[in-house]
């Protein structure tokens, strides 16, 4: 399946992993715009551009996922599905629509608990014994769409949110698969 991904931060790395492994041909990423890091303040690309450029897949950046040029370049990659993971921008509905098959996205809890940012974190914040990752269509609302599946994980006593962040990056590509 041709698939357009959307993705940013270390999070969404296994996942767009796990879809070149398991033989869907990647039309194209689109990722957050290079920005400023360090001390330096010198422009730093994302993890999933890092990747996509390291795969020689296509990458978009724009600043504003939106606007008829976008749409022309995401038309001209011709996807059949977008998978989003930790994009970090809230997509409109004519985008989510483009492919054929819709749009689905990998979220780091257990929907319709702690939609939004930052899910992992509030998890431990809050206190929780479990957490886990959704796979949802997606739709206009903010982590709002159908549920399509969902695997719940424990978290540990003495867990910090990097790790089990890392523990749902993985276990998200799985479930996605």
């Amino acid at each position: 399946m041709r698939v357009l991904f959307w993705g940013t931060p270390e999070f969404a790395l296994p996942a767009l992993r796990a879809l070149g492994e398991e033989g869907h041909h990647l039309a194209g990423v689109v990722t957050q715009p290079d920005r400023p890091a360090g001390r330096g303040r010198s422009l730093a690309m994302s993890a999933v551009k890092r990747m996509a450029t390291e795969e020689m897949i296509p990458v978009l950046q724009p600043e504003r996922a939106l606007g008829e040029d976008f749409m022309a370049q995401v038309r001209g990659l011709d996807p059949e599905i977008s998978v989003v993971v930790a994009y970090g921008q809230i997509l409109r509905p004519e985008v989510l629509a483009l492919p054929p098959h819709g749009s689905i996205n990998i979220h780091g809890s257990l929907l319709p608990e702690l939609r939004g940012a930052a899910p992992v974190q509030w998890s431990i914040i809050r206190g929780f014994d479990a957490t886990g990752v959704t796979i949802m269509q997606m739709e206009a609302g903010l982590d709002s769409g159908p549920i399509l599946f969902q695997v719940e994980e424990p978290i540990r006593a003495d867990e910090v949110g990097r790790d089990l962040m890392m523990r749902l990056s993985e276990l998200g590509a799985e479930a996605l698969i």
